[in-house]
């Protein structure tokens, strides 16, 4: 807890909230002046964060009962990616996200997870800029984790700009 906030293990009714929470963030995006043109692509759906909340390594954060704040996750080998960390607007600024990405690294820890792992932009200050202070760096190579390769070129069929995207890890050791 800090503040008015709390961090706990997400739940399956926490699916709608994970996307509208997406969806909010998402308009950062939207309005950044470099990204324009850029598709930015679709939330995930309340099913799909139900399927990656029922295996786990997903955290909620909430001020009373709303959820403002998430980390979704999914075990990849030894790995754990980071598919999406999302803050509503009218919450960011109070270490959630931060908060966030150290319970998960917590949680990983705990799990017997060698590393969490990340696709994300290069270049935008709340990307891998943010990533890099939490210790992580960029991947150079991709040899025994293919899903970066994978999170990579899928972001590009998007339509993101591939020059512009790289891949980060956090090794927990």
């Amino acid at each position: 807890m800090s503040g008015d906030w709390h961090i706990r293990l997400a739940r399956p009714g926490d699916a709608e909230s994970f996307h509208a929470v997406e969806e909010d963030a998402a308009t950062l995006l939207k309005e950044e002046p470099s990204l324009e043109g850029v598709p930015v692509p679709p939330s995930g759906t309340a099913d799909h964060y139900r399927k990656v909340i029922s295996r786990g390594h997903c955290l909620s954060a909430t001020v009373g009962d709303e959820v403002v704040g998430f980390a979704a996750a999914g075990r990849v080998g030894r790995d754990l990616h980071l598919h999406e960390l999302s803050v509503m607007r009218a919450h960011q600024g109070k270490r959630i996200g931060s908060t966030l990405l150290e319970a998960l690294a917590i949680d990983a820890r705990n799990s017997g997870i060698s590393a969490i792992t990340l696709s994300t932009y290069r270049d935008i200050a709340w990307n891998a800029p943010f990533y890099a202070r939490h210790g992580f760096v960029e991947v150079e190579n991709f040899e025994g984790r293919p899903h970066l390769t994978q999170s990579l070129e899928g972001a590009v069929a998007a339509g993101l700009p591939a020059e512009r995207r790289c891949a980060m890890i956090r090794f927990l050791d």
